[in-house]
């Protein structure tokens, strides 16, 4: 692809709402340990004195690694949610007024230190595979979570697994995870306040129609000879 520089299109932009609202969704389901409650409602078992204890997401902090068009959907409704926002991009330290600070990659610990809920929603390149590692959950505070729908190659699996067994992870929500699909004998299964769904948090009707619609407008565009839409750079990956 780099030696032939083909004209490259994708989907970006397309599934940002609905991906966001699924990060948001593992944010309240983890913070507010919904996932409790709706084991104890099948056993019918009102469990308001053994309930462990909500947490509110006002007033916390939520480092968004990758303020692209997920990113930024995150920010847009963590923000309406009262949370301070940071974030990290590689293309530069603009970012929309709702987010606080924007940082460059090499920024990722230090910001990573303040936050309550960290979210990958970075693409996959040389650059990002295996950067949530030993040393980044080293660096979390206790009690923080890690949400991931970017790609499951930027998270080492075995030290995500050892971050939340030795409980310095509070939780996970993991939309995606390396290797997919996640084979059954993973201890991540098993892991209590961790949230697994299989890639699909972009699998909405209203994601389908935007994606639909974005595929149809860069045909027309192609045969009428216009500029495209979401045109992706080679080099950078993305």
């Amino acid at each position: 692809m780099r030696e032939r520089q083909p004209l490259l299109t994708n989907l970006q932009r397309t599934m940002g709402p609905t991906m966001a609202e699924h990060v948001l969704g593992m944010m309240l389901v983890l913070s507010r340990h919904l996932d409790y409650f709706l084991k104890e409602q099948q056993q019918a078992v009102w469990a308001q004195d053994s309930a462990p204890r909500l947490a509110d997401l006002e007033g916390r902090t939520v480092l968004v690694v990758g303020l692209g068009g997920i990113g930024t959907e995150v920010a847009r409704r963590a923000h309406a949610f009262g949370m301070r926002v940071t974030a990290t991009r590689a293309s530069g330290r603009t970012g929309p007024d709702y987010v606080s600070y924007v940082g460059l990659p090499d920024e990722l610990l230090k910001l990573a230190k303040d936050a309550d809920f960290v979210v990958n929603c970075a693409p996959l390149t040389p650059q990002t595979t295996g950067i949530f590692n030993r040393e980044f959950f080293e660096s979390l505070k206790p009690g923080a979570y890690f949400i991931s729908v970017g790609r499951g190659r930027s998270t080492v699996t075995a030290d995500l697994i050892a971050a939340l067994s030795g409980g310095k992870l509070a939780g996970a929500g993991l939309d995606v995870v390396d290797p997919e699909p996640l084979p059954s004998d993973s201890p991540l299964w098993r892991l209590p306040n961790v949230i697994i769904t299989p890639h699909v948090s972009a699998d909405t009707p209203l994601a389908e129609e935007q994606r639909t619609a974005l595929l149809r407008e860069n045909l027309r565009r192609y045969v009428a000879g216009e500029p495209m839409l979401s045109v992706v750079d080679i080099e950078r990956g993305y």
